[in-house]
């Protein structure tokens, strides 16, 4: 399947390139870069010659990206001119291991890592799941494993050779890379992939380009619509638009329905592939704010307490140089992927995913869930971005605290967001305080960085 994404004169050139800097079968090949065609071309490339593909995330540190090529055994680096700087600084810092690299097995084809290599990060950020003690974490796919995703992705969507995917998410992470760009190459599609997401290019490339679809998360959806073009742009190209990677708030799916866009969404991880339920475009009216349905080939169940757990062709092999799936905690023993997402499923068989089991407050013994609180407080006018964390509290455990960001011009107080909460929430789920913040931390794709931010407000409670 994947040796038809790029034209054979661009992959083979990559090929060329890799066997020239003495990359071999079972050695890790490191990529740095904007999106680019080169990339998917190495991607191509890659399965061709037995070796794994390693994309890094542009917007870390030098001294991230040097302790993910040390903990990858990565033995080439390469990329895009524009992170050359970048580059020089990381392999400053790291030496690069030639050769093949310790753990990769055949048939392994893409290692994806995350930037959160501190304790306590939580999992699933940027590009793929976050590493304890201080160590990177990195989940290994195989190319059955996409392949099975991308037939996934397909038949979720509806993808066919007539289809015009716009893809603007950096292709570091396997949403950017899985959902959308590389299934629709597979059957064909035309795909425009733009180097990274800019609100203008995006407008012109759906007014001039015409897509019928798009992927974005939400972060990009509301610097769309807070966008000046937003409400005169010519959006009648796109027969819906994808999202997914957090919960989406319901204000931001409406804001499209209102322009006449369907919001589809794909829910998973980086360890999934990540396409494992899907909510496909006909059913994205009926079921505002529903992660939808288990996708081709996953199977799907609830736990007990509530927790997600998945069987699936396109999860991950395992954590790199970490256990295997018969000893990794994530698998349990009957072979379930344990997410760490609470979910529920409603009478018509659609999930709604409903936190984290990691984001969950208990104060008091009572379970809150901090998405029924945003999904409040980010509808308000005024309100720029907002999250709510459990912070320690002596007579409670933990309580709710609510960090929120003002739009600018805007006088949004406390008492306001109490008052907004009261018809729709018992007391006892309302924040004990509310912080106003210049910003919030976030990921590479914008989703908030909840244990950053926890720290960020115990620190400050310490200094008062």
């Amino acid at each position: 399947m994947f040796d038809r994404l790029v034209a054979p004169a661009l992959a083979d050139a990559a090929l060329a390139h890799l066997q020239q800097a003495g990359v071999q079968r079972g050695a890790i090949a490191a990529w740095l870069g904007h999106n680019s065609w080169d990339f998917i071309a190495t991607l191509v490339a890659c399965e061709r010659l037995g070796a794994v593909l390693l994309p890094l995330n542009w917007r870390l540190s030098a001294a991230e990206l040097a302790r993910v090529l040390q903990h990858a055994g990565a033995g080439h680096l390469m990329g895009t001119p524009e992170v050359d700087a970048l580059a020089a600084d990381v392999l400053s810092r790291v030496a690069l291991q030639p050769g093949t690299a310790a753990g990769v097995q055949d048939g392994d084809l893409l290692l994806v890592y995350t930037s959160g290599t501190t304790a306590g990060t939580a999992a699933g950020e940027v590009a793929g799941t976050a590493g304890t003690a201080g160590q990177p974490k990195g989940a290994m796919h195989t190319r059955a494993g996409m392949q099975a995703n991308a037939v996934a992705a397909i038949a979720a969507q509806g993808l066919q050779a007539q289809s015009r995917v716009l893809s603007v998410l950096p292709l570091f992470h396997v949403g950017g890379l899985c959902i959308q760009t590389l299934p629709a190459l597979a059957v064909g599609a035309k795909v425009l992939l733009q180097p990274r997401f800019e609100p203008g290019a995006w407008f012109d490339a759906v007014e001039q380009w015409r897509p019928t679809t798009t992927l974005l998360v939400p972060t990009v959806m509301k610097a769309l619509i807070d966008h000046p073009r937003w409400a005169a742009a010519d959006l009648s190209s796109l027969a819906f638009v994808n999202s997914g990677s957090q919960i989406v708030p319901r204000l931001l799916i409406e804001a499209f329905h209102a322009r006449g866009v369907p919001v589809a969404q794909v829910y998973g991880a980086t360890e999934t592939g990540p396409v494992s339920i899907v909510l496909k475009p006909a059913d994205a009216r009926g079921h505002v704010g529903h992660a939808g349905r288990a996708a081709l080939g996953v199977q799907v169940r609830l736990a007990a307490d509530g927790e997600l757990l998945l069987k699936a062709p396109n999860l991950m092999r395992g954590y790199h140089r970490q256990q295997s799936r018969s000893t990794d905690a994530s698998f349990g023993a009957d072979g379930w992927f344990h997410t760490g997402d609470l979910a529920v499923q409603h009478a018509d068989g659609c999930y709604e995913i409903v936190g984290r089991s990691t984001d969950l407050i208990i104060s008091g013994g009572e379970n809150i869930h901090p998405a029924e609180i945003e999904q409040i407080v980010a509808a308000l006018p005024g309100v720029a971005a907002c999250a709510v964390v459990g912070l320690p509290h002596v007579r409670w455990g933990e309580v709710p605290v609510l960090a929120l960001v003002r739009a600018p011009g805007t006088a949004l107080q406390a008492d306001d967001v109490l008052q907004a909460l009261a018809p729709q929430l018992a007391r006892l789920k309302w924040p004990k305080r509310v912080i106003f913040l210049p910003a919030l931390p976030t990921t590479a794709l914008g989703k908030v960085a909840r244990g950053r931010l926890r720290e960020q407000l115990l620190l400050a409670e310490r200094m008062d």
